[in-house]
This record gives structure tokens, sequence and C-alpha cells, in this order.
């Protein structure tokens, strides 16, 4: 079995939430994807309940791509404590962080149900298992602790 790089990394000693470049691969016709890891709470010491989590997922699919022109796909950690970014090229991880930043401010100040994208049985597999309380909720509490775009330096943007 392959080798996965976020399962090699020492979870213990990262200090969320961050934003991690994990890989820039180039495809066999020369274009360049980039894998972040988008981790929005502690792993081991938190999680974000599923309804919240679904619902920042949703809202975040969109926003990001308004923040950052960049975005293929943004799909959530099994552990529920952050998310996968996929990205055309190589944006800086302070970019993604900045791009993040603002897209979880508007989950926080303006987002409004009728604006969550996906919430009918006919969009969404799980429909029923949304919650924009706890998406605004722990918005607040990711934006409260600061985004660092760097592990090394806590540098937050």
């Amino acid at each position: 079995m392959a080798e996965v790089e976020s399962f090699t990394l020492d979870h213990t000693a990262v200090k969320a939430p961050y934003v991690r470049l994990i890989a820039a691969e180039h495809g066999n016709q020369g274009d360049m994807i980039s894998n972040f890891d988008v981790r929005l709470v502690q792993p081991n010491e938190n999680a974000i309940p599923t309804a919240g989590l679904h619902t920042i997922e949703h809202l975040l699919d969109g926003l990001l791509r308004d923040h950052l022109a960049s975005v293929i796909d943004c799909s959530p950690f099994g552990c529920r404590t952050g998310f996968h970014l996929i990205t055309w090229g190589k944006p800086s991880t302070e970019d993604v962080a900045i791009a993040l930043k603002e897209s979880l401010a508007e989950i926080r100040d303006t987002i409004e149900w009728q604006d969550v994208q996906g919430t009918d049985k006919f969009s969404c597999g799980n429909y029923k298992d949304h919650s924009l309380f706890s998406a605004k909720k722990w918005s607040a509490e990711i934006l409260d602790q600061g985004i660092t775009s760097d592990l090394d330096v806590r540098h937050v943007v």
C-alpha cells in the first residue's frame, strides 16, 4: 500500500488552526495541482460535529472559490478537524490562509440559511445533517484563535 503523507504527520506536534502545503504535483500534461491541509481544530483534542462541518463544507466549496481563483475541491477530513483543499498551481499558504479567513468571516458574519447551497434531497446525499448555527459558532472560534500559514513560526494572517 502506498504511504500517505498525512498519516506520517505527527498530529501531536502541530498547532491548529493552520494551512499547510502537503504536496504540489505535476501531471503528465505539465499541469500542477497542490494539496493543502486546512486544519481548523487541534487534532485529538477537538472535532467539529458532523452537522456543522457539513455546513462549513458546503459553504467553503463556494466561498473559497470567491477568494482564491485556483480552487478545485475542498473536502473534509474523516477525523472532522479540517479539510483537504486541492488547487490548480501552487498558491502560497498565506494566500490560502487569507482566503480561508475571509470565508470563515463571511460564515460567521453574513451567511444566512438561504445562502447555504445543497441543502435539499436533490442536491445533497445527507441533506438533513446540517447546522448553520454550529458552522457560525465554529467559524467564530477558529477566527478567534487566528489562522497561521507557517507551522514552524506561528504567523497568524
